[in-house]
C-alpha cells in the first residue's frame, strides 16, 4: 500500500513516465471511436470532471443491459449498473486521453483471438479454429447483411476496446510496483520478531458513560475534525401504515361455506325434463378429474407419493387416511382445501443403500477405472461377505468402497419408487424385506445393496379455493386508507403516528432513503414513493398516499438530509462513544499519573496481566482485543522497560516488556519480498480506479430522468 502512496503522489512523474513507455502505443482507433471528450448534445445524467455523460446515450445503455439481463433486473437495477458502468468508463477514458493510450486492429484481434469471442463460429475455419481472416470477413458480411446483428457487434466492440485499454493501463501500473529486499526484510520481521509483555488496563467501561458530559458544540468540533468519517448523502427519513390487501374473516368463511356446498351430492331441478337429478359431490364423484376441473382452483394430481412429498402440515393426517376417506377444510397457504384419499399402494417407495464396483468400459463408468469386470464381481462378493457379518457398518463400506457417486453419503439413495432404477436393481428392492442384502448386477456394474425402509404411497385429490379479498374488503380497505389519510393531513405533522394508534394501524419507519433506491423495507420495489420524497416540492410533514401492489401505503417524509457534513443530532449516534472514549481516557490519565504498574492496578481494582508472543503483524492482547498503539510501544521499549500511560482502544494501559525475541535469520528475503510484490499487484486494478473515483468530480443527475 505504501508503493501504491507514492505513485498517487507522484501523479505527475507517473504520468510522463508512462507516457514515454507508450510512445510506440499511441494509434488510431479501427474499428469504432471512443471519445468522450467534450459535452455531448442534450441533457446530461451525469458529469465527470466537467465532462458530461448525454442521456440519450446514457438510455441506449441501459436499454442494451435490459436485453441482455432480461426481467430479472428492474428498471432500477438496470439504471444504476450502467451507471457505475459509465462513470468507470469515463474515469478511465481521462485517463487514456491524458496518457495517449490506444488500440490498433492487432490489438483488438489478439484480444478477441483469446477471449470467449473466439468460440463464435462464424469466426472459425474449416477446423473450428479462430481465424483472423475468418474473423474480419465475418463482420463485413454482417455490415451488409445483417444490420442488426453489426449493431450489436459494435456494441461488443466498445466493450472490448474498453477492456484492452484497461488491460494496458493496468498492466502498465503494475509493472512499476515492486518491493525491494528491504521490504521483504522489513514484513518478515513486522511478522516473525515476537515480545513477552506485563500490562496493566484500566478499561474505560470503569468511568461510567453518566458521568461523561458531552455537549452539541462537542459532538459538532468533533465532527468538523474528522470530516472525511462524518460526510453524507443526500437522503431522507420517511414513515408509512400499509394497507394490505388480503382476505378477511368474512372471506375465508365465504370459501369455506363455498367448499362444503360441493362435498355432498346435490340435487338439480331439470325443466325440460320437470324432475331433479342428484349431482354427485367431491366425496362420492366417479370422475374426481372432471369434477375438480369443474370446481377446483387446481387439478387432480394422479402421481403417488410418499409421506415426505404431502404437505408438512397435514401430511400426518392425510397419510392415515383409508380409502374414500376426507380430510379438512384445512388451509395451506392462500388456499382452502379438503383432500380425499383415492388409492393406496403398500411399500410403494423403497429407501436403499448401495455399493457400487464398475469395471473399464461399463455404462457411465469413471474413466479413472481400469478394473476388468471379472476383478469387480470378486470385489464386491468380498464385500458382500463383509456386509453380511454381525457388526457390520454398511454406509462405512460404501464410504471406502463404493464407486457410485452416494458414496459420500453412505451408499444412501433415498427413497424412490418402482420403474426408477435399473430393472434388476428395482426388483431385488421391492421384493425383498427391509434389511436384506445381496449382490444384483445391472449395466453400471455390481451393486450390493442393503434395503433400509419402505414406505407405502398414496394417490390423493385435493379441492381447492384460493382465500381471496373480496370486492367489498376491497373497497372497505380504500375507504380506510383515503380516511386515514385526510385524517393525518388535517391534524398536525406529528400527530401521524397518534392517528395510526388510534386505529390500531402499524407505523414503519425507513430512514436514510438514498437518492436512487428503490426497495424500501416492507413494500418492496418503490420507486415513486422514493421519488415522490425526494422531490423538491415535497415537506418535511408532507402526507401522501400510494396505490401499490396489493394495496395502499400512506406515506409521511419526516426528516432531510442535505449532503455535506452531519448535522450534530445526526452523528452523535457514531461520534458520542467515540467522544466518551476520548473523555475517559484523559479523566483515566489525569488520576493515574506517574503511578508504577503495581500502584495503577491496585488503584484501579484492576489485575496485572501478561501476553506472550506478540508481533506487530497480529497486534492482539488476550482478554483486550487489538491493541496495536499498546504493542507497538512494547516493542519500542528495551528489555524490562516500562511504558508511560497508554491511550489504547479499550483502556488506558501502561506495559512492561519481559522478553524480546528476535526473528531467526534467514539467507535471503526475496520470497517475502516477492510475496509484498504480488499482493501490491493484485490491488492495482481496484485500488486505482478508487483513488481516481475518489478524487474525481462527478455530478450526479439520474433522480432528474429516473
Amino acid at each position: 500500500m505504501a508503493i501504491l502512496e507514492n505513485i498517487r503522489k507522484r501523479t505527475t512523474v507517473l504520468i510522463l513516465i508512462i507516457g514515454m513507455a507508450l510512445f510506440a502505443f499511441v494509434i488510431s482507433g479501427v474499428f469504432t471511436s471512443n471519445d468522450f471528450g467534450g459535452a455531448k448534445v442534450g441533457s446530461a445524467v451525469a458529469e465527470i470532471n466537467g465532462e458530461s455523460i448525454s442521456i440519450e446515450d446514457f438510455r441506449k445503455e441501459v436499454e442494451s443491459a435490459s436485453r441482455r439481463f432480461g426481467p430479472s433486473f428492474s428498471s432500477t437495477q438496470l439504471v444504476n449498473q450502467v451507471y457505475d458502468q459509465e462513470v468507470r468508463k469515463a474515469i478511465l477514458q481521462q485517463q487514456f486521453d491524458d496518457l495517449g493510450i490506444d488500440v490498433e486492429s492487432d490489438q483488438i484481434i489478439e484480444f478477441v483471438k483469446t477471449s470467449g469471442y473466439a468460440q463464435i463460429p462464424d469466426f472459425q475455419d474449416e477446423n473450428g479454429i479462430f481465424n483472423a481472416e475468418v474473423f474480419k470477413s465475418a463482420i463485413a458480411d454482417w455490415k451488409v447483411n445483417d444490420p442488426l446483428r453489426y449493431d450489436a457487434w459494435l456494441q461488443d466492440e466498445e466493450r472490448i476496446i474498453q477492456s484492452a485499454k484497461e488491460r494496458i493501463y493496468f498492466n502498465l501500473i503494475k509493472g512499476g510496483v515492486g518491493a525491494t529486499l528491504s521490504e521483504g526484510e522489513f514484513d518478515y520481521k513486522l511478522a516473525n520478531e515476537k515480545v513477552d509483555i506485563q500490562y496493566v488496563r484500566v478499561p474505560y467501561t470503569s468511568v461510567p458513560d453518566s458521568t461523561i458530559q458531552v455537549t452539541k458544540s462537542d459532538i459538532q468540533a468533533y465532527v468538523n475534525s474528522h470530516q472525511d468519517e462524518y460526510k453524507q448523502e443526500k437522503a431522507r427519513d420517511i414513515r408509512f401504515v400499509y394497507f394490505e390487501e388480503k382476505a378477511s374473516a368474512d372471506d375465508e368463511k365465504a370459501v369455506e361455506d363455498a367448499i362444503s356446498t360441493l362435498l355432498d351430492d346435490s340435487v338439480e331441478y331439470v325443466q325440460e325434463r320437470n324432475t331433479t337429478d342428484t349431482i354427485p359431490g367431491f366425496i362420492n364423484t366417479q370422475d374426481m378429474a372432471a369434477f375438480l376441473d369443474r370446481n377446483s382452483d387446481t387439478k387432480f394430481d394422479t402421481i403417488y407419493k410418499a409421506k415426505n412429498d404431502l404437505p408438512t402440515l397435514v401430511a400426518d393426517s392425510l397419510i392415515n387416511l383409508q380409502v374414500g376417506e376426507t380430510y379438512g377444510p384445512y388451509r395451506e397457504g392462500d388456499f382452502l382445501r379438503v383432500s380425499k384419499m383415492m388409492n393406496r399402494k403398500a411399500n410403494g417407495t423403497v429407501k436403499a443403500s448401495h455399493i457400487l464396483f464398475t469395471w473399464q468400459g461399463a455404462e457411465r463408468a469413471n474413466p479413472s477405472i481400469t478394473r476388468t469386470k471379472e476383478e469387480a464381481e470378486a470385489k464386491a462378493k468380498e464385500i458382500l461377505a463383509e456386509a453380511k457379518k454381525d457388526g457390520a457398518v454398511f454406509t462405512t463400506l460404501a464410504r471406502d468402497n463404493s464407486d457410485g457417486p452416494s458414496a459420500p453419503r453412505g451408499g444412501d439413495l433415498g427413497y424412490f419408487q418402482e420403474g426408477v432404477m435399473a430393472d434388476a436393481f428395482n426388483d431385488f428392492c421391492f421384493n425383498n424385506e427391509v434389511g436384506a442384502i445381496d449382490l444384483v448386477e445391472t449395466q453400471f456394474g455390481y451393486h450390493v445393496i442393503k434395503i433400509d425402509d419402505k414406505q407405502d404411497i398414496v394417490q390423493i385429490a385435493t379441492l381447492s379455493r384460493e382465500i381471496e379479498a373480496s370486492e367489498e374488503t376491497i373497497n372497505t380497505l380504500f375507504t380506510d386508507a383515503t380516511k386515514f389519510e385526510m385524517a393525518s393531513i388535517d391534524a398536525e405533522p406529528d400527530s401521524f403516528g397518534d392517528i395510526a394508534k388510534e386505529s390500531n394501524y402499524q407505523v414503519r419507519p425507513v430512514n436514510k432513503i438514498k437518492e436512487m433506491d428503490e426497495v424500501l423495507p416492507g413494500l418492496n420495489a418503490q420507486r415513486g414513493i422514493v421519488q415522490w420524497a425526494f422531490n423538491d416540492d415535497t415537506e418535511v410533514g408532507n402526507i401522501k398516499r400510494f396505490n401499490i401492489n396489493n394495496g395502499y401505503a400512506v406515506v409521511q417524509l419526516v426528516k432531510k438530509y442535505n449532503e455535506g457534513l452531519m448535522a450534530p443530532e445526526d452523528a452523535s449516534a457514531n461520534a458520542l462513544p467515540k467522544i466518551r472514549k476520548e473523555l475517559k481516557a484523559e479523566q483515566i490519565i489525569a488520576a493515574n499519573q506517574n503511578k508504577t504498574m503495581d500502584a495503577l492496578a491496585k488503584d484501579n481494582n484492576v489485575a496485572l496481566s501478561n501476553a506472550s508472543a506478540l508481533t506487530m503483524k497480529s497486534p492482539t492482547l488476550p482478554g483486550a482485543g487489538r491493541e496495536p498503539l499498546v504493542v507497538g510501544t512494547a516493542f519500542a521499549l528495551p528489555q524490562d522497560g516500562t511504558s508511560s500511560l497508554i491511550q489504547g482502544e479499550t483502556g488506558v494501559f501502561m506495559v512492561k516488556v519481559t522478553k524480546k525475541e528476535e526473528a531467526p535469520n534467514v539467507d535471503n528475503f526475496s520470497t517475502y519480498a516477492n510475496t509484498l510484490r504480488t499482493n501490491a499487484s493484485n490491488r492495482v486494478n481496484g485500488d486505482i480506479y478508487t483513488a481516481l473515483k475518489e478524487g474525481a468530480e462527478i455530478e450526479d443527475k439520474r433522480a432528474t430522468f429516473y
